[in-house]
């Protein structure tokens, strides 16, 4: 079985970047204390979670850009796992409560271009960068979620 941690949890009243929290309630509609301000685009039961590999995140600030958790929006840095191999429809455990199923890739938008040089926000773009993009997940099992937490890939069909 395919295992890594919980990174960092982030959260914001809105828009980015999103900022570290040590423990959040997980419900199928999101994270309780953050808030999308665009929920035609973001957020709602089939993107209620936003996950991004602190390892890309790494990646990116190497070729220079400034980039950090939270800071493109995600909900949850995720370490550990290879990311490069998740798809749509994988199902990851994330502590001993939480189950959530990748529902889509994350297009990214004119609102993180300030992670990156020159404003170049299409780099984690899934259309030429599949395995360096961010995932949304619906939520199959609500629970409670702490950094350091063990991240789990289960088999697609659960």
């Amino acid at each position: 079985m395919t295992q890594g941690t919980i990174h960092q949890l982030n959260a914001s009243d809105g828009g980015v970047p999103k900022l570290s929290v040590a423990r959040a309630y997980l419900t199928r509609e999101g994270l309780l204390g953050d808030r999308q301000a665009n929920r035609k685009h973001h957020g709602g039961p089939e993107r209620a979670l936003c996950l991004f590999s602190l390892e890309v995140i790494e990646r990116l600030r190497a070729e220079g850009h400034p980039i950090s958790p939270g800071s493109t929006g995600e909900n949850v840095t995720v370490a550990g796992l290879p990311w490069e191999g998740l798809r749509i429809g994988n199902r990851l455990a994330l502590g001993d409560e939480v189950v959530v199923e990748i529902s889509s890739y994350t297009i990214p938008c004119k609102n993180i271009r300030h992670s990156f040089t020159r404003e170049r926000f299409k780099r984690i773009s899934p259309k030429n960068h599949l395995g360096e993009t961010r995932l949304y997940a619906r939520v199959l099992r609500e629970g409670w979620l702490e950094e350091g937490q063990a991240v789990r890939l289960l088999d697609a069909g659960g």
